[in-house]
């Protein structure tokens, strides 16, 4: 992994032309670039081998378990954005502000709908006219908490299989909880995201979560259930398990890395041209996650959950949907926004923190029932 990131940087910093072009590869939303086609392949290959694996029948029985479904959807909508906000304005608003600037401004796109004079003042900013076009200049720190904010909004809907899967979780439930956090999201993202940001509603970017969703997680899906069933079918269950799977075992884990060797290699040039930049938002970024997770780890101990229910549950609130985030902050904010920035850093510490995170859950698999007949036997005693 830390090879992987050190290739990433290297590449883009020597090559920048090479990382450029291909991160220049991407499918746009009302000019916001929602999915990066380089990365979707490698998503797809993290993806499906994991779908592939998935009993689909278990993976409607598993949601049945309600548990922990509603700890998730507290987790991710009734805690998560709030705490997000906290750290953000502790740490950008006050502990960092000195070394982000008391008086560094950002220039970022007028809110939708929006004509006021120049000179006017609108919440933090003030109206400006920059190459003969009005835009706001608001506080540099606040951009940076915007940008914190649209991530802490946007719960993982992809990554999060991947995440399970490594450390050995329930795949039919993280299925599930997927599926049900996909759909809160369209129903809650920009109610959560307009109070947070202070602008009324925001507007919801349909098309970038539908075409996210489709991608990422529906097309993967959809290729794992029907090669499943036609490989079931025409080689029988052993071939499948012991000569097709065993196949795919390493495609997981080398489209992960290759994802890692990418990413970074998209961001190299603005790592090393503002690192002091990328470690102030980092540090809110990295205690939200950890917090998240503890909190939602905590909690599924609590409500007695097995191994497997409580490792995705954990999870899947603790990561972000950060393609969302950067489409979202590159529509509101201006593609240069100090708010595109911040959801940018939060895609450099996903991977790193979450698989820090995975190590945590399976170092930890003994602190949980690993049945629910366990979970039974322990009530009944």
């Amino acid at each position: 992994m830390f090879l992987a990131i050190c290739s990433g940087i290297v590449l883009g910093s020597f090559a920048p032309g090479f990382a450029q072009t291909l991160d220049g590869w991407s499918i746009d939303v009302a000019g916001a670039p929602v999915v990066s086609i380089p990365i979707a392949v490698c998503l797809f290959f993290m993806m499906y081998p994991i779908m592939v694996k998935i009993d689909f029948t278990s993976a409607l029985r598993a949601g049945r378990n309600a548990k922990p479904v509603l700890l998730t959807l507290f987790i991710n909508w009734v805690v998560k954005p709030f705490t997000m906000y906290g750290f953000a304005m502790l740490f950008l608003g006050v502990l960092f502000r000195a070394f982000i600037g008391e008086d560094a401004v950002d220039i970022v796109k007028m809110p939708f709908g929006l004509d006021l004079p120049v000179g006017s003042e609108h919440g933090a900013g003030v109206v400006v006219l920059q190459e003969g076009v009005k835009m706001l200049s608001v506080p540099l720190w606040r951009s940076y908490l915007a940008g914190c904010i649209l991530l802490g909004i946007a719960p993982c809907t992809a990554m999060v299989i991947v995440w399970n899967y490594l450390a050995r979780g329930n795949d039919g439930l993280t299925l599930v909880m997927v599926a049900i956090n996909s759909l809160t999201m369209l129903l809650l993202y920009g109610v959560l995201g307009g109070f947070l940001l202070g602008v009324g509603r925001l507007p919801v970017p349909w098309e970038a979560l539908a075409l996210s969703i489709g991608v990422y997680v529906a097309l993967p899906l959809v290729a794992g259930y029907f090669s499943r069933k036609w490989i079931l079918r025409a080689k029988g269950e052993m071939w499948f398990k012991e000569k097709f799977l065993h196949v795919l075992t390493p495609v997981t884990i080398v489209a992960l890395l290759s994802t890692l060797v990418l990413l970074f290699s998209f961001k190299g040039e603005t790592i090393l041209a503002n690192p002091l930049t990328i470690l102030w938002i980092a540090v809110p970024l990295f205690i939200q996650t950890v917090t998240i997770f503890a909190l939602g780890y905590l909690l599924a101990k609590l409500l007695r959950l097995t191994y497997e229910d409580a490792a995705p549950a954990a999870m899947i609130g603790a990561s972000n949907h950060f393609e969302v985030a950067i489409a979202t902050a590159v529509m509101l904010f201006g593609l240069s926004s100090g708010a595109a920035l911040a959801t940018v850093v939060g895609v450099l510490i996903e991977v790193p923190v979450m698989l820090m995170l995975v190590g945590i859950c399976t170092r930890t698999r003994g602190w949980f029932a690993e049945t629910q007949a366990e979970v039974a036997g322990d009530v009944a005693l």
